[in-house]
């Protein structure tokens, strides 16, 4: 083990180098070209990040592994990674979305959805869009008639098996993108059956072609032919990377994956790195920024097949960049305008990307409940909501309730498995604020808080002599109003659901 003042020791061949704390756990594992002047750049500069000066802080002890090749040190990087879960390094967790399609073989084949490649068969894919994956098996099953599971005794009975080869024949060229060929095929079989004035059969094959058209047709956009790649680009804002994954599959974007983490140097290599590691790798990547050039031998090497990792300047692929940049803003953005212009009104210190806001909803004095909404960068995070029955408050008390749910959703079990939000949005005037703010104090939680009032939208802040008014047109009151009326809408929706219950239970 090396200290920081020791970094001498450490040598200036390629390897990798690892982090630990006070407590001998890995927090960081990273490679380098040159090991010493890597590890070096931590301690001589001021980090402009927010994760690397945190790291820097509670790096207590170093240690390397040299190696012969910039390759090898990615190979064993990720493997450390693997073996210690860093917190530090990026943590991806959505490979399981990936699935393939697998023919399991017999006299009878049949078709399955696989998640690993571990069982015999033969594998078309991955699929990572679901939706796509849902609308190819509605066409191989409803059209194509292929099984999806281990044929029954009685039904190898039945099965004319030359007739049903003939169709896994077809499905393979469905599975292999060859859809257009296929089609080309059934219009001579449908025009031939025609001819020869089979025309129930030539109905069935005409309703194949009009699958596979429709099935072309739901394959999102298309681009140019043959060609496996993934686009990706990001926008960097505050201390995060809001990143986006294009997959393009035999010339078809089959789907999209989102990732936000927090930033730091050199963050996409290390995403590269961590993403392919159980992602498929095809044979090019299609990035903004340029990367350590030992990545491309790496996925090569992996891949067991070319791999180009190309930063477009001009043409189709830099349009395609484009494309996904302007998916980023749309996906993490689009409420971002609204926002900001909250942050400024308010005088907050932190933009408020995750808002709560909570609301009480009674039927004159009786079957209380309490609504809590979630929105996420300007928009609503329905997973993120919650609805409470009020215990401790019936007979109309708003105040009442107001406190059991604020301190319900902030202690507790909801505590453990929801984060704090950057601001909370009580509905209601001053009261229902200060009911709030005794809750939060009296749990010693620092989250800035305020109200609404809907009488003339007037908004109450802490320490405040006067609530702030601002103009009916301003993006921040108008999301603080859109946040307050769902919340409003959901508390409604959830006691009139309450209510019918209620009424129903004393028939």
């Amino acid at each position: 083990m090396i200290n920081r003042n020791n970094l001498d020791k450490i040598p200036l061949s390629p390897g990798c180098y690892i982090y630990r704390n006070s407590k001998k756990e890995v927090i960081y594992v990273g490679k380098a070209k040159e090991l010493r002047k890597r590890v070096s750049s931590y301690f001589s500069k001021n980090h402009e990040d927010y994760k690397t000066r945190m790291l820097v802080n509670e790096i207590y002890d170093i240690d390397f592994i040299a190696t012969r090749s910039e390759v090898e040190a990615l190979i064993l990087e990720n493997s450390l990674i693997k073996k210690y879960f860093p917190r530090y390094n990026l943590d991806l967790k959505d490979a399981h979305r990936y699935a393939y399609f697998r023919i399991v073989p017999g006299d009878i084949p049949y078709i399955e959805v696989e998640r690993k490649r571990e069982s015999e068969g033969e594998y078309y894919g991955p699929f990572v869009s679901g939706n796509v994956r849902k609308i190819i098996q509605d066409v191989l099953v409803r059209n194509f008639r292929i099984l999806t599971r281990k044929p029954s005794p009685r039904l190898r009975k039945i099965i004319l098996k030359e007739e049903y080869n003939k169709r896994v024949e077809q499905v393979r060229k469905i599975l292999r993108g060859k859809v257009d060929e296929l089609i080309d095929e059934l219009q001579k079989e449908m025009k031939s059956a025609s001819q020869k004035q089979y025309y129930e059969y030539a109905t069935s094959v005409r309703n194949q072609i009009a699958a596979l058209e429709t099935l072309k047709e739901k394959q999102i956009m298309e681009f140019s032919k043959n060609v496996d790649s993934n686009i990706i680009n990001y926008v960097v804002s505050g201390d995060n990377v809001y990143l986006l994954v294009f997959s393009i599959r035999k010339g078809i974007l089959e789907g999209k994956q989102e990732y936000i983490f927090s930033y730091s140097e050199g963050f996409l290599d290390e995403f590269l790195l961590r993403y392919y590691d159980s992602a498929p790798i095809p044979g090019e990547v299609i990035i903004p920024k340029v990367v350590d050039n030992s990545l491309e031998m790496y996925l090569a090497e992996k891949r067991k097949g070319k791999v180009k990792i190309i930063v477009p300047e001009k043409g189709d692929k830099k349009e395609l960049l484009e494309l996904v940049l302007k998916n980023v803003n749309l996906s993490f953005f689009a409420g971002n305008e609204r926002v900001i212009e909250l942050q400024k009104a308010l005088d907050l210190e932190k933009l408020p990307r995750v808002m709560e806001c909570f609301d009480i909803s009674h039927l004159t004095g009786t079957d209380t409940v309490a609504s809590m909404v979630c929105f996420k960068d300007g928009q609503p995070d329905k997973s993120s909501y919650r609805k409470f029955k009020i215990n401790t408050a019936q007979g109309g008390d708003d105040f009442l309730a107001m406190g059991e749910v604020v301190e319900r959703r902030y202690s507790g079990s909801l505590s453990k498995t929801m984060k704090k939000p950057d601001l909370i949005i009580i509905d209601g005037g001053l009261g229902q604020l200060n009911v709030a703010l005794n809750v939060l104090h009296r749990l010693k939680l620092k989250i800035p808080v305020i109200s609404l009032a809907k009488r003339i939208e007037e908004i109450y802040i802490p320490d405040k002599n006067k609530p702030l008014y601002l103009e009916r047109n301003n993006k921040g009151l108008l999301l603080l109003q859109a946040i307050r009326d769902e919340a409003h809408r959901f508390a409604i929706s959830y006691q009139k659901k309450l209510r019918v219950k209620n009424i129903n239970n004393k028939k």
